[in-house]
């Protein structure tokens, strides 16, 4: 899989994973990112004009929280049920 840079505004996240988020682990990860730099891609995929969110809520959490603007990712296909 190829990881492309995408724009964090253009993410979308569903209410069911921000259920889920760890404002601490957000801020380990920050300090993490600020260190070291990103080390694994989150994961999303097409939807309509924009992308969703499958993997990665507090990675992306964590690169807002740092300002940035972007963040790598993997496109990956819509699973079916």
């Amino acid at each position: 899989m190829k990881t492309v840079i995408i724009e964090t505004d253009r993410i979308y996240v569903p209410s069911k994973a921000r259920k889920l988020l760890d404002r601490d682990r957000v801020d380990t990860l920050a300090e993490d990112i600020l260190e070291n730099g990103q080390k694994s891609p989150i994961q999303v995929r097409l939807g309509q004009d924009r992308y969703v969110l499958i993997e990665g809520l507090h990675r992306l959490e964590a690169v807002k929280a740092l300002g940035e603007k972007s963040i790598d990712a993997v496109i990956v296909q819509a699973r079916r049920h």
